[in-house]
């Protein structure tokens, strides 16, 4: 699909002013948390290649193509919670940190993995690829709703996932940059395996 086609999607998706957390998100301003996504728009995103990102019921998902979500700010010091599904195949992640909003990967971000079926599997789901390997055995996420949260505190990198620390590094590569929700289909091309994120929210350090 064509950047202009699928600026042109976005744009008939986004609505203005996302305004409270859904679901989940209940005293997200109070506490500081800002919405990326929850479930009414995406206007707090470009999207970059061509994955099929749409909106479905409170979630937003993509099933073909490759490329990503890319929040129009940048973030330094901040905390991220997402809900998130996924195959044991979809190949996925939360890109942080990011230096290049246009070719997002792990040499120019800190890409914190979803993907079960990742042939080197200590970078697998719950690692932060070329920088923190994950724990042994690898937690799974595929087939189920999981939670990511991960801070970001200077040189300071944390992964959780539902609930259990599964990365805890310190690294000084990138410092400050935009955040990306991957879609790619793994290792079976074309096999229409989905990705779903909803309850989007960052909260500034």
């Amino acid at each position: 699909m064509k950047k202009s086609v699928m600026g042109a999607a976005l744009a008939s998706l986004a609505v203005a002013g996302c305004a409270h957390m859904g679901g989940g998100g209940g005293g997200a301003a109070d506490s500081g948390w800002e919405p990326l996504f929850n479930g009414t728009g995406l206007a707090s995103f470009t999207a970059v290649g061509d994955a099929n990102w749409r909106i479905e019921g409170d979630t937003v998902v993509a099933d073909k193509g490759t490329g990503f979500l890319v929040t129009k700010r940048e973030y330094g010091d901040f905390v991220i919670r997402a809900e998130f599904y996924v195959e044991s195949d979809t190949n996925s992640g939360i890109f942080i940190r990011c230096q290049d909003r246009q070719k997002l990967d792990s040499k120019v971000c800190y890409e914190v993995n979803i993907w079960d079926d990742r042939p080197v599997k200590k970078y697998g789901t719950g690692a932060v690829v070329d920088t923190g390997p994950g724990v042994d055995p690898m937690p799974k996420a595929g087939g189920k709703w999981n939670t990511y949260e991960i801070t970001a505190r200077g040189d300071h990198l944390v992964v959780v996932l539902n609930g259990v620390k599964t990365a805890d590094v310190h690294d000084a590569k990138h410092a400050r940059g935009v955040i990306g929700l991957q879609y790619f289909p793994g290792n079976k091309k074309d096999s229409g395996l989905p990705v779903k994120f909803r309850n989007v929210q960052v909260r500034p350090l």
